[in-house]
């Protein structure tokens, strides 16, 4: 009887054990929409300030998270606005900024607008020559979101790939995502190297810049290359806005296990 309640013990033992490794190495995919927007300032190009139609070209985005580059805040251009605030009452979503420059009486950099309030915000200083730049970066419940707008200089672009590769690789149990103007053609050094270490999810064929005729890809998102993670692409699109800023705003909806 002894050796029967042992064996029963051993059997339940060995499906508990079972249960928890499958639910840790067959977790559900989760999928999110990011998009990334240079906006301009919302400044279009009919040299028209306008808060609500950048915001209702997010709106219609229908995303989760969106890295936004050119951003003013409380600065005499923006006659003393916060623009990445202005866009989240009109979004109804959350804006984390942080300044690249001190600018007009304020100050310039990136935001990210999210549906969720991220736990934890990380910005990185970034080469730039000819203006100092930098990474944001905010960490959600289920991944992290980069926003950045590198350089004009090859150099200085060349330099960041680095900075970038070394501050998110603390991430290794989220994924990370990375979005925004790397003002770099598809073809140049500094995005092949960062393909080495990132995936592509965005279309290197269809062009973000100039707005009203794009010629030329310079707007990405790209997630993080992490053996823990799979990942595949459902849909994504440069959305067709010639007007409201002077480049396309683009989203990817991916799924990650």
């Amino acid at each position: 009887m002894k050796s029967f309640y042992y064996s029963l013990l051993f059997v339940l033992l060995s499906f508990s054990i079972g249960c928890g490794n499958s639910s840790k190495n067959d977790a559900a995919p989760f999928t999110v929409r990011v998009g990334s927007y240079n906006i301009h300032n919302a400044v279009g190009m009919d040299n028209r300030l306008d808060f609500d139609r950048v915001a209702q070209v997010i709106d219609d985005m229908d995303i989760d998270a969106i890295a936004i580059q050119e951003l003013d805040s409380a600065t005499e251009r923006s006659n003393g606005l916060v623009v990445l605030d202005e866009l989240a009452k009109r979004t109804n979503m959350v804006g984390t900024f942080n300044a690249s420059i001190e600018y007009r009486g304020g100050k310039y950099g990136n935001g990210i607008l999210t549906k969720e309030q991220p736990l934890n915000k990380e910005a990185i200083a970034l080469p730039g020559s000819e203006e100092k730049r930098s990474l944001l970066i905010a960490e959600m419940e289920d991944y992290v979101l980069c926003s950045t707008h590198l350089s004009l200089n090859e150099a200085d672009r060349q330099e960041s790939m680095l900075f970038i590769q070394r501050h998110t690789q603390k991430y290794k149990s989220k994924p990370v995502l990375l979005a925004g103007d790397l003002n770099a053609l598809p073809s140049s050094d500094e995005i092949k190297y960062l393909s080495k270490h990132w995936i592509m999810l965005s279309d290197s064929t269809q062009g973000t810049y100039p707005s009203d005729a794009p010629d030329r890809v310079i707007d990405y998102i790209f997630l993080k290359s992490n053996d823990q993670f799979t990942s595949s692409v459902k849909d994504r699109k440069v959305v067709n806005e010639p007007v409201a800023s002077d480049h396309r705003p683009l989203w990817v909806e991916v799924s990650i296990k």
